[in-house]
This record gives structure tokens, C-alpha cells and sequence, in this order.
């Protein structure tokens, strides 16, 4: 790989780490500031939603500019500028404003080497591809547990936000003087992001391309921190060990379940098996809610392993893209993955906060995995009508 996309893997590392770490500060910005489980719900799913939003635009930057202007311009303002204002914030409202802002800067990171990928390799290399640049970023998934853990019991929150700030600026300088740009596609046939969607091929992608990534991300970013200290009485290290746990369980599924459509000469059936799989691990939850905490992480691990579909299932999409607009494609893809995400960490902080107090202490997690598998099932019965395809 050449040193640009080196850098875009870094900026995903952070990307990584921002969708997660509030997960791991949700004691410490409670006790701070006041920021309740729901508030962060509500700022974790903010992230989602504006990273999602902003696919549209970054499609049509990444095919009008390239990748090299792109990402690097907006993991400087939204990266850069985000964190610093969360490490100003004084309320639960800045946070959320600053994870919007973050949301932005993230944006462009992945689909940029996506883009990379879809213009100048071989199209059966993408999926592949596309697994070992989201696994190798997905350290920022652990960093995002006990070692931040660690950082803010021993420097603070505030200046552990104040490093990532700088952080994501040296990186953003680093991409705009690094990244080569693919040469621009020819237009051929015309065509925008709306005719993709009027595909009849997508309209059972998309539904499992919407579900598939909220499950894991909801509970590794937002609620195994409360889960296991509401059931368990867990405490901050013993949360950071858990989430380091998923994350390693989330990176394995993707490197594991990347090749595999070119070994076993499918992408529909790879998706379909692994999407089933989360369903069961997600009803095992319900069914064991206060089984143990050994139990409870081995079954959250599972349900990250089995979300390391999100690279094959975009790299289905891809094949039925036309080259002039694979980036405003592969952005569409990651719009439907990332927005179905930020909506379901939205709704399930209200599950929860409906449901807090009107049972045992295990009621609101049990309407969120209840929730969570019935949107996964829905999905993976929709993209079983799915045309499969490796090209």
C-alpha cells in the first residue's frame, strides 16, 4: 500500500474511535457535566446521522476533486474542530454538537480508500480489500476501550480529547500531502446517486446493508457500558476489558469473513450465513440477559464478529455500479449502513428510557436486544431475493 493510504487507514483508526469511546467516558461525563446514558444515546447517534447525511456530498466530491482534497479537508475541520470542542464542553448539548461536528470529519475517511480500491484494482480484490482497510482501522474499536481507559484515569478526559484533536490534524495534513488521486472515470452514460436507487438489484441489498452494522455499533459504541454495570455491577475497567473484547471480535469477523466470497465463490451467501448468525447470537441475549458476564461478553462478541459483513455487502452493491459513479455508489452504500446505525442508537435511547423502571434492572436491555434482532432478522430475509455476484 502507498503511504496515502497508510494515512486514510489512520484517519479510519480515529473515525473507529470516535464512533466508540463514549461507550467508555459515560461514567466520567455523567459525573462531570451531567450527561446521561440517553443524552449520550442521543450524541452517539448524532455522529451516525451526520456521517450519513454527509455521504451524499462526499460521493460527488470523491468523483468530482478525488479522495486527496476530500478527506483531508474535512478530517480537519470535523475531526480536528470536533474533538477540540468536545474537550471545551460544559454540558451534554456541546457534546453532541461536537460529535456532529466529528461526524463530518469522519465521513470521507473510508469510502476514500474505498473509492481508491474500485478505481485502480482488479473488482474481485475489492472486497477483500475493503475487509483489510475496515479490520486494520478497527484498532481504533480497542483503543476506544481499555486504553482510553487508562488515558483518562491518568491524564484526564479533557486532554485526552485535546490529543486527538491534534492528532486528527496531523493526519488530515498528512493525507492532502500524500494521496495520489485516481484518474477521473470517464462519464459515459450519465446517470446520479437517484438512478442507483431505482436499481431493482439494490432494493434487496439495501435493506441489509441499513441493519446490519446498528446491532454492533449500538451496543459496542453506547450500551455494553451500562449493560454490565446495571446487571453485573461492572466497573470502568472491567467495562474497558469488555469492549476490548467486541472490538477484537468485530476486527476478526471483518479480516475473517472478507475473502471468504472469493474462496467460497459467493457474497450473498456469505452475508446471509453471517446476518442469521447475529440474529441467533442477539436472541441468546434476551434469553440469558443475567447469565453471567462471561456469558453476556461472549455473546456481545459474537455479535461483533458477525457484523464484519459491512465490507462484502458494499462490495455486492459495488458490482452493479457504473465506473463514473462508483463513489457516489459506495458513499449510497455507506449512508444506508452508517444512517441505519445513528437512527437505531436514536431509537434504542428511548427504548431504554422507556422501559428504565418498569420492570428488573434487565427490561430496557431486553427490548433493545429484542429490537436489535428483530430489525437484523427483517433485513437478512429481505437480501435472501438478493442477485449475488462477483464481479
Amino acid at each position: 500500500m502507498s503511504i496515502g493510504l497508510v494515512l486514510l487507514c489512520f484517519a479510519y483508526v480515529l473515525s473507529q474511535f470516535f464512533r466508540a469511546f463514549l461507550a467508555v467516558l459515560a461514567e466520567v461525563l455523567e459525573l462531570e457535566i451531567g450527561a446521561t446514558p440517553d443524552d449520550l444515546a442521543y450524541a452517539s447517534g448524532l455522529w451516525f446521522l451526520v456521517f450519513a447525511l454527509m455521504q451524499l456530498p462526499v460521493g460527488w466530491l470523491l468523483d468530482r476533486i478525488g479522495p486527496r482534497r476530500t478527506a483531508s479537508s474535512l478530517l480537519l475541520i470535523g475531526g480536528g474542530g470536533g474533538a477540540a470542542l468536545f474537550a471545551l464542553a460544559q454540558g451534554p448539548g456541546q457534546v453532541a454538537v461536537a460529535m456532529g461536528l466529528i461526524g463530518i470529519g469522519c465521513s470521507p475517511v473510508l469510502m476514500a480508500s474505498y473509492y481508491i480500491f474500485a478505481r485502480n484494482y482488479p473488482p474481485r480484490s475489492f472486497a477483500m480489500l475493503g475487509a483489510l482497510m475496515l479490520g486494520v482501522g478497527s484498532a481504533g474499536n480497542l483503543i476506544a476501550a481499555y486504553p482510553t481507559t487508562l488515558a483518562v484515569e491518568w491524564f484526564g478526559w479533557r486532554e485526552t480529547l485535546w490529543f486527538l484533536a491534534g492528532a486528527s490534524a496531523l493526519v488530515a495534513a498528512g493525507i492532502a500531502l500524500t494521496v495520489q488521486d485516481p484518474e477521473r472515470a470517464a462519464d459515459t452514460g450519465g446517470g446520479s446517486v437517484l438512478g442507483l436507487l431505482k436499481l431493482p438489484v439494490m432494493w434487496a441489498i439495501l435493506p441489509l446493508m441499513f441493519v446490519s452494522y446498528a446491532p454492533s455499533a449500538s451496543l459496542r459504541g453506547l450500551w455494553i457500558g451500562p449493560y454490565l454495570s446495571d446487571v453485573y455491577g461492572v466497573g470502568p475497567r472491567g467495562i474497558g476489558l469488555a469492549t476490548l473484547i467486541m472490538g477484537a471480535s468485530m476486527i476478526a469477523g471483518t479480516l475473517g469473513l472478507g475473502p471468504l466470497d472469493r474462496i467460497l465463490g459467493t457474497r450473498k451467501w456469505v452475508n446471509v450465513a453471517a446476518s442469521a448468525l447475529g440474529v441467533v447470537a442477539l436472541l441468546l441475549m434476551i434469553l440469558w440477559v443475567d447469565g453471567g458476564v462471561w456469558l453476556s461478553i461472549a455473546l456481545l462478541a459474537a455479535v461483533g464478529f458477525t457484523s464484519g459483513t459491512f465490507p462484502v455487502i458494499i462490495a455486492h452493491g459495488k458490482a452493479f455500479f457504473p465506473p463514473h459513479l462508483v463513489g457516489r455508489g459506495v458513499t449510497l452504500m455507506n449512508l444506508f449502513g452508517i444512517g441505519g446505525a445513528g437512527l437505531m442508537q436514536v431509537w434504542t435511547g428511548r427504548l431504554h428510557a422507556a422501559a428504565e423502571g418498569t420492570g428488573p434492572v434487565t427490561a430496557p436491555y431486553v427490548t433493545i436486544f429484542t429490537f436489535l434482532a428483530a430489525i437484523l432478522a427483517a433485513g437478512t430475509l429481505a437480501y435472501a431475493f438478493s442477485r449475488d455476484s462477483l464481479d
